[in-house]
């Protein structure tokens, strides 16, 4: 039957075919009889007989619906939809060049060519589109290659991209595989050829290439509001939790499901504040529970307390376990920071100091305990409150003998000078660091971007980062020597460049559902994330930050004038001073929260010398070591003391608003005097601080040194060394290997100041 019925279609079409025929030999007599639906019948005769000569040789009926379903998903990767007109013009434009072509076989490169030449009369910006998207099958070959060939080396060798995961698992190469490829794809389809020259030069970096198209990068989550009154996760309602151990338990799945959704740091503020109505909770029930059973008030209230510090104690033991072992759907160990220190209250203080005790006992065997990565700690410091003789002295001194056995907490001053204190000092409002340095621009409650009055307050918990580009300024001053051309001139080219990639991040991403990270943007993760599931997230966007990344500043003043920023950096000044006044411009125009970020270069810090050669060879002090420095700091191998090192880095701090770290290179003991004045110096001046020993553990007998490569109590090698890799600790030895790449390394080697 199937058979009957095409054949009965066929001869219909060549009857209506030989209708149109006759009718046209008819109008020859008679010119004026050519109607209109007369041209357009034997327009659709003529289509009709076009056959496409496909790359393969094979020959396919000439189809309008493909092309109209070609240059439809160009316009959609541009944000663009077609309107009726604009198709209908686009197809005329079509078969008019066709028919022109006066031909029945039809090569399908004409076919690009014709179509092409359509979409530039109505929409150049989908054109282009078009054109990068065309061969997309002879580039697939090449990108699925390449992904293969990084997926053999994944499998067999391992990756050291990032020292948070753990390549050696089978999860992780098959998450890095994965990654690879989304990185391919973002390139193919998410960038235009300037982008793709200037990233392949080297000009210009684009972070997290392998996430940043469908998620957010760092976050201060707001874990607070998603426990209040309940919520739901993974299709289940969960409780709020009435105690203080179920509550240990629910933020840790929480972070792990939340975290797993985006890439970068993921931050909870504050939390000794967020623990202790939990902790009041299980004081209460156990005090009850006790003077039922007939112990005195003061008795019961002791035993309560005891099991409430006992809480604490399995708690945070519990997150460390947690956070260091389980890795996240994203095959790394997500990395999670907590903020702590300013609370007050009585279990406000047993949260804070219970957190660093455990944090400076370290996990591990008994009598070989070492301290562990996640989650990083951070020590608000007030001096109101935690200077000597003030309410948390104690709180305080806990986290210094953290810091000198465990290097974590890092400290950030929320009462000394510059612009993460002075928003504190107005509103009270803590700006925590996502992750090892960054920090969010203010967005306001009513006025948005300013204040709308004098009454309106900052918003930060809740709020994110959409990614970070960053700049790689010794490249952009070679070539504006090599081609004779002002250095800002070709600064600001690569500026424009990476504004344009983040107008395009928050476009693309305001399209995405609430539903890809439901605990952020339904249960109140993130601000004004109480979305329905299939709502778009748009409106979340208009507070999250965007990031130019800045790195070697120290090889742009070496290359400018071959002195070191130790030696000089008024050069590098006069460069960021010119960027900050560019950026604040950008903000102004675009109505987006730019930030300047010192970039926190990891693999980073080898890939930009390799580019930097292939382009402009060796040159001394710029490209003739392994690795570039991060961001604003001097040289590693610079011979300046701690206080010279604070003091050089200083000029730059207030020019870096949206990512730094300060830290120097400790005295090689635990000499607490001397820890606490450099400490008390950093918060005077306002820094984020750390504090950079070299940790060093034998595996075998559990001897701990500050640093050694060999244990001199048993002669093993089998250590464990943890350094700080930029602004956050890292593993630059497990088990005789390292997490860490050969650049890093190499930079870990040389380092005198830090």
């Amino acid at each position: 039957m199937q058979s009957s019925a095409k054949n009965n279609s066929n001869l219909n079409e060549n009857k209506q075919q030989n209708e149109v025929l006759a009718n046209a030999v008819k109008a020859m007599a008679n010119p004026s009889d050519f109607t209109p639906q007369l041209l357009l019948d034997m327009q659709i005769l003529n289509e009709n007989k076009i056959c496409i000569v496909k790359k393969d040789g094979t020959h396919e009926k000439f189809n309008i619906q493909k092309i109209i379903n070609a240059i439809s998903k160009s316009a959609e990767r541009m944000l663009i939809k077609f309107n009726e007109n604009q198709l209908r013009q686009i197809c005329n434009i079509v078969k008019e060049q066709i028919l022109l072509l006066n031909k029945n076989d039809i090569d399908i490169k004409e076919i690009h060519f014709i179509v092409e030449t359509a979409l530039d009369a109505v929409s150049p910006k989908v054109a282009q589109s078009y054109r990068n998207y065309r061969n997309y099958k002879t580039e697939f070959v090449h990108m699925l290659d390449k992904v293969y060939r990084e997926s053999q080396k994944i499998m067999y060798i391992g990756d050291k991209e990032n020292s948070n995961a753990d390549s050696a698992l089978v999860s992780t190469k098959r998450s890095l595989i994965f990654n690879q490829l989304n990185k391919e794809l973002y390139k193919q389809f998410f960038l235009n050829v300037d982008e793709l020259q200037a990233i392949r030069d080297g000009y210009i970096y684009i972070h997290d290439m392998s996430a940043r198209r469908d998620t957010m990068n760092c976050c201060l989550f707001n874990v607070g509001e998603v426990l209040k009154g309940g919520f739901e996760m993974g299709n289940l309602w969960y409780n709020e939790p009435k105690s203080l151990d179920v509550a240990f338990d629910v933020i840790g799945d929480i972070v792990m499901a939340a975290a797993s959704q985006q890439y970068g740091g993921f931050t909870v503020p504050e939390v000794d504040k967020l623990l202790a109505p939990y902790a009041q909770r299980t004081f209460d029930r156990q005090l009850e529970r006790y003077t039922c059973m007939g112990l005195s008030l003061e008795k019961a209230r002791e035993e309560a307390v005891k099991d409430v510090q006992n809480d604490f104690e399995q708690g945070f033991q519990g997150w460390e376990y947690k956070f260091n072992t389980v890795a996240s759907s994203r095959g790394d160990y997500p990395f999670i920071t907590m903020t702590m220190g300013l609370g007050t209250g009585e279990f406000e203080k047993m949260a804070s100091i219970t957190m660093l005790k455990i944090r400076e006992k370290g996990q591990g065997k008994k009598n070989n305990k070492k301290p562990v990565l996640f989650p990083k700690v951070v020590f608000l410091y007030d001096e109101e409150l935690h200077g000597e003789g003030k309410p948390l002295y104690d709180v305080y001194k806990a986290g210094v003998e953290c810091s000198k056995r465990a290097m974590y907490p890092d400290w950030l001053s929320l009462t000394g000078e510059g612009y993460v204190a002075s928003i504190y000092k107005k509103y009270k409002k803590v700006i925590s660091p996502m992750g090892c340095r960054a920090f969010l621009s203010p967005w306001f409650e009513r006025g948005g971007m300013k204040p709308a009055d004098e009454n309106d307050e900052p918003v930060f918990v809740g709020r994110f980062n959409i990614g970070a580009v960053s700049l790689h300024l010794p490249m952009i001053l070679a070539k504006a020597r090599k081609e004779s051309k002002d250095f800002y001139e070709v600064l600001d080219y690569y500026m424009e460049l990476i504004r344009k990639i983040h107008i395009r991040t928050y476009d693309y991403l305001g399209e995405m559902r609430a539903s890809v990270n439901p605990l952020a943007y339904c249960e109140g993760g993130f601000y004004g994330g109480h979305l329905k599931p299939h709502d778009k997230i748009k409106p979340i966007l208009k507070s999250a930050t965007a990031s130019f990344g800045i790195t070697a500043l120290n090889e742009l003043q070496e290359l400018y004038n071959g002195k070191s920023l130790v030696e000089d950096g008024q050069f590098a000044i006069e460069v960021m001073e010119y960027i900050n006044k560019k950026i604040n411009e950008y903000k102004e125009e675009d109505g987006n929260l730019y930030a300047i970020y010192g970039t926190p270069a990891e693999r980073l810090c080898g890939l930009q010398v390799e580019q930097f050669r292939n382009k402009y060879g060796i040159q001394e002090k710029v490209s003739d070591r392994g690795y570039v420095s991060n961001s604003f700091h001097c040289h590693v191998t610079e011979h300046v003391t701690p206080i010279q090192k604070q003091d050089l880095e200083k000029r730059f701090w207030d020019l870096f608003n949206g990512g730094k770290i300060q830290y120097v290179k400790y005295p090689i003991s635990y000499n607490t005097e001397a820890i606490e004045t450099l400490i008390h110096r950093a918060m005077d001046k306002g820094f984020y601080e750390g504090v950079n020993l070299s940790l060093a553990y034998c595996d075998d007998c559990g001897h701990q040194e500050l640093s050694m490569d060999v244990c001199p109590k048993c002669g093993s090698k089998n250590l464990t060394k943890i350094d700080r890799m930029n602004g956050y600790l890292s593993y630059s030895r497990v088990n005789g290997d390292t997490r860490l790449n050969e650049a890093k390394m190499e930079e870990i080697k040389d380092r005198v100041s830090m």
